[in-house]
C-alpha cells in the first residue's frame, strides 16, 4: 500500500496480490503448497483455500497430480488489457516497428515502475539471436539504457533506487551510487543513455526518455550487439531514434478528458 494512504488495507485482497506476483517472478518454475504458505507467511490451509479459488477462476493453475501451482491464463488476458488500453503503447508500436525496419535492430518501449522498468512492447531484430527481453520483463532501472534515460529525467535527490549495493546483472553493470550518478550526469548533457554491457553482456542500448510526461515514465531503446557496433552504425541508431522519439512524442499530447493515470 502507498505510505500516504489512509485506506485500511485488505488483508485476503493483498494475499491474492502478493501470491500472483510470487507465482508470475517464478516463471517457468511452478511451486508447491508448502512452499507458497512459507514464502508469504499464510497457514497451509488458508493457502490451499486460497489456490483452489484461484484456479477455479483461472488465475493459477495446477498440474494433474494437483501439486504444482503457477501462473494461470487470465494473468495473460489483464496483461494484454494493460497494454491494449494503454495509448502511448498504441500510438508508439508503428514507429517502433519503422526503427525496427530502418536499423535491423531490437527496439524496446518501456515503463518505469517504482526502482525498475517494465517492457511495454518489443520488436526482435532478425539478425541475430534474441537478447533477454519479453513484454512484462522488469529489470531494476539502473541497469541499462531504458532505465538510466528515465533516471536522468529526475533530480538525483528524487531518485528511487534500492537501498544498499545496487544489484549486477552483468560485470559492467553500475552496482556504486557515486558512478551511477556521474553516468546519469552524462546522459543528461548527451540526451540520451549508452548501456554498455549492463544488461546483457555481448548487448549494447541506447536509451530515449519520451517526455510526453513530467517526468517521462516511458522511454525507448535500441539494443545491438557490440560486435557489430561501428562509430557509423552508432550515429545512425542514435539519429533515427531521436527522429523515432520525436514522431511518438508528436503524437501524444495529454489529450483533454483522457484519465491522468497514477
Amino acid at each position: 500500500m502507498p505510505e500516504n494512504s489512509r485506506v485500511r488495507e485488505v488483508k485476503s485482497a493483498a494475499r491474492t496480490v502478493a501470491l500472483l506476483e510470487l507465482l508470475a517472478a517464478r516463471g517457468d518454475r511452478p511451486a508447491r503448497l508448502d512452499e507458497l504458505a512459507e514464502e508469504l507467511d499464510v497457514p497451509r490451509s488458508s493457502m490451499y483455500q486460497l489456490l483452489q479459488t484461484l484456479v477455479g477462476c483461472g488465475w493459477v493453475r495446477s498440474d494433474t497430480t494437483g501439486s504444482l501451482y503457477g501462473i494461470g491464463i487470465r494473468a495473460l488476458h489483464t496483461g494484454t488489457s494493460y497494454l491494449d488500453s494503454d495509448p502511448h503503447v498504441r500510438a508508439a508500436r508503428p514507429f517502433l516497428n519503422e526503427a525496427s525496419d530502418a536499423l535491423g535492430e531490437t527496439i524496446h518501449l518501456a515503463r518505469l515502475d517504482g526502482s525498475s522498468v517494465v517492457y511495454l512492447a518489443t520488436r526482435e531484430s532478425h539478425e541475430y539471436l534474441r537478447t533477454i527481453s519479453r513484454v512484462g520483463r522488469r529489470i531494476p532501472a539502473h541497469a541499462g539504457a531504458l532505465g538510466k534515460a528515465l533516471l536522468a529525467e529526475q533530480p538525483d535527490d528524487q531518485l528511487c533506487l534500492p537501498k544498499g549495493p545496487l544489484a549486477a546483472l552483468t560485470e559492467n553493470t553500475h552496482t556504486e551510487r557515486t558512478t551511477l550518478l556521474a553516468d546519469l550526469a552524462a546522459v543528461r548533457e548527451r540526451g540520451y543513455s549508452i548501456d554498455h554491457e549492463e544488461t546483457v553482456t555481448g548487448i549494447a542500448g541506447f536509451g530515449f526518455a519520451l517526455r510526453y510526461d513530467s517526468p517521462a515514465t516511458d522511454a525507448i531503446s535500441c539494443s545491438v550487439p557490440v560486435a557489430r557496433l561501428s562509430e557509423e552504425h552508432r550515429t545512425r541508431i542514435v539519429a533515427i531514434m531521436q527522429e523515432t522519439r520525436t514522431k511518438i512524442e508528436s503524437v501524444l499530447p495529454l489529450t483533454s478528458g483522457a484519465p491522468d493515470w497514477r
